[in-house]
């Protein structure tokens, strides 16, 4: 009975390794505003939501993205693990929040004032990660080199000339210190994102390599 049960176990695990291997999830590689930050920033997209029924403007927490990408359950350890790496080698950075911006015709956005820090960490993580992240041809990493807080999005015409004319004659201004980047992910379009990890600016030099020091 014990040997059988011990059996049934071993088949179960190794289901579920089966299972993980195959198992495509979607990832986000974002920067967050500080909570008070944040919450001005939720109180902006519930009054475009009141004024033009935008569902889209509720629904997820204020962020720039980074990365966006598709892959494996199983190939996750190791782009964390080169994430990691890059985290340490970087300092945190001031982010500035200046006014607002669009993508015609259906996105409105915050703007970031300081952006060359992002892009530099974007272009930086494109090169030591890109080859991680891709997960086939038709599934490649979007790597965001315009960095933005998002307002709404996939709005419909209508929504987006009417909160354009009002939001391009309004301002916003704020600061935070990007201290982290956060690793998110989801099994389904249908289902909210989950954290999987902090990784934390450390600023720590770069040790060359052994074979690199002559």
């Amino acid at each position: 009975m014990l040997k059988l049960l011990a059996l049934c176990k071993t088949v179960f695990m190794q289901s579920v390794d089966l299972i993980k291997a195959v198992a495509v999830a979607e990832y986000l590689l974002l920067l967050e505003p500080h909570e008070d930050l944040s919450n001005r920033i939720v109180q902006e997209k519930h009054l475009f939501y009141e004024k033009y029924k935008a569902a889209e403007a509720i629904r997820g927490k204020p962020h720039i993205t980074l990365v966006h990408y598709r892959h494996y359950e199983e190939a996750e350890e190791r782009i964390r693990q080169k994430l990691r790496i890059r985290a340490k080698e970087w300092s945190p950075f001031c982010v500035e929040l200046m006014n607002y911006g669009s993508f015609p015709a259906h996105t409105i956005y915050i703007n970031i004032a300081s952006r060359l820090s992002i892009q530099h960490l974007v272009k930086s993580i494109r090169t030591d990660a890109q080859a991680l992240m891709k997960l086939d041809k038709d599934n490649k990493p979007h790597f965001i080199l315009e960095p933005h807080i998002t307002i709404a999005r996939r709005l419909k015409p209508w929504q987006y000339e009417s909160g354009w004319l009002e939001y391009s004659n309004k301002s916003f201004s704020g600061k935070f210190i990007a201290g982290h980047m956060t690793l998110l992910k989801r099994a389904g379009q249908e289902l909210p994102y989950k954290m999987v990890e902090r990784f934390q600016f450390r600023g720590m030099p770069v040790l060359p390599r052994q074979g690199q020091m002559f």
